[in-house]
């Protein structure tokens, strides 16, 4: 078992003299939390993307042929995070919209807003067990405003971009924008035509500064919708000019993961700024 370099009491401390050292200026701090889940950090206000803090799809499957072997342990319960102002799914897998994760948090945060593509209304609402009215809905091209994040939805292919009967799109990657930075999170996602020119047109003018991206790729026998690759997020973090990357969706699960030294070889190949992130630690930006 891979253990994070901080976790439960020190992670939270952590968090907690961040903020401290933060409250008077427009830098932020990000943790990775494992797979795609980050907590972002910003004048005081916390956002988290797609957290998974369960294990929920270890039980689920463990008497399957598709056991969701655990490789890191658990860097927080969620009911330990009482101070959370946002949270998002970008679609309605389990480790991206976790009913053992999101319960405990709207229970010690009831006045988080949780952010979702609008086409899964009615499905989270369901696991979840909230009212329908609760959620904030986006969709491909339109923004919301949650907790002093202004959060952007950008179609993504997982497999492929799978829409409703109204044409909103089930899979979603996010653009965040808060004081003076931008973060593009693109949920799970494959390249497909116009992901490109989406993201430049909707980044035009502030650039995106650090892209979280999935490296884990995609493999048959997984028998799971896939990934880019590692070479395949470098390369997407290029053509978008993104001024950092980092690296996500690996180390979780022993049946879908990834080396990080594939995408790190690329990054450099081609001159992509990037930090790999271990599961737990901070980076800080400004």
């Amino acid at each position: 078992m891979i253990e994070p370099v901080q976790c439960d009491e020190t992670f939270l401390a952590d968090v907690r003299a961040a903020g401290r050292d933060a409250s008077e200026s427009d830098a932020f701090n990000l943790w990775w939390l494992g797979q795609s889940g980050f907590l972002v950090q910003w004048s005081n206000r916390h956002l988290l993307l797609d957290p998974y803090l369960s294990d929920s799809l270890t039980k689920k499957y463990a008497a399957t042929d598709k056991p969701h072997v655990r490789m890191t342990g658990r860097v927080v319960a969620p009911e330990q995070l009482n101070f959370i102002d946002v949270v998002t799914s970008s679609h309605n897998h389990t480790d991206h919209l976790d009913a053992e994760t999101l319960k405990p948090l709207l229970s010690v945060n009831p006045k988080m807003k949780l952010v979702i593509p609008e086409a899964n209304r009615a499905f989270v609402a369901d696991r979840l067990q909230i009212d329908e009215t609760e959620p904030i809905g986006v969709d491909d091209g339109t923004t919301a405003s949650a907790g002093g994040f202004q959060i952007t939805g950008i179609a993504s292919a997982h497999d492929t971009l799978e829409q409703d009967e109204a044409g909103r799109h089930k899979f979603l990657g996010y653009v965040v924008r808060f004081g003076s930075w931008t973060i593009y999170h693109s949920g799970d996602c494959m390249i497909y035509d116009g992901l490109i020119e989406r993201l430049r047109a909707t980044t035009e003018t502030s650039g995106i500064d650090v892209a979280l991206l999935p490296i884990n790729g995609r493999a048959p026998e997984r028998r799971v919708a896939g990934n880019f690759d590692g070479r395949e997020a470098a390369r997407l973090a290029k053509a978008v000019e993104a001024r950092l990357m980092i690296p996500c969706h690996y180390d979780m699960f022993t049946f879908n993961t990834a080396s990080p030294d594939l995408f790190a070889c690329e990054a450099e190949r081609i001159g992509q700024a990037y930090y790999v992130l271990r599961c737990g630690e901070r980076f800080k930006k400004g």
